[in-house]
């Protein structure tokens, strides 16, 4: 899915939620997800569409509609404290769609 087919999905409310996942490396994927199945984003190349931030992922979604919006950690045990390395549960953070420094 394209970051057009995105918004399109998005305007006609077929988008349940969007996940920023966070990769080793400062990398981040953007996926929607749509009645229970993952869609990864993709560039105009078709490969991943890699995201520096939060907000640059931000900047991207500006044209669509404010949707849930996910933070998703793959790797909880290297992330927190407490957490052996048997954990596998990713830790998914809901966090704002739009910037607060932009209200």
């Amino acid at each position: 899915m394209n970051l057009q087919e995105l918004n399109a999905y998005a305007i006609a409310g077929k988008v349940d939620e969007l996940n920023l996942i966070s990769l080793e490396g400062g990398i981040y994927l953007l996926e929607a997800r749509m009645h229970g199945a993952a869609y990864p984003l993709s560039d105009i190349h078709g490969g991943m569409f890699r995201l520096r931030s939060v907000e640059h992922a931000r900047d991207v979604l500006q044209a669509c509609p404010e949707l849930p919006f996910n933070l998703v950690h793959t790797s909880v045990h290297d992330e927190m404290c407490g957490l052996g390395p048997s954990a596998e549960e990713s830790l998914k953070v809901p966090i704002h769609f739009r910037s607060v420094w932009a209200r």
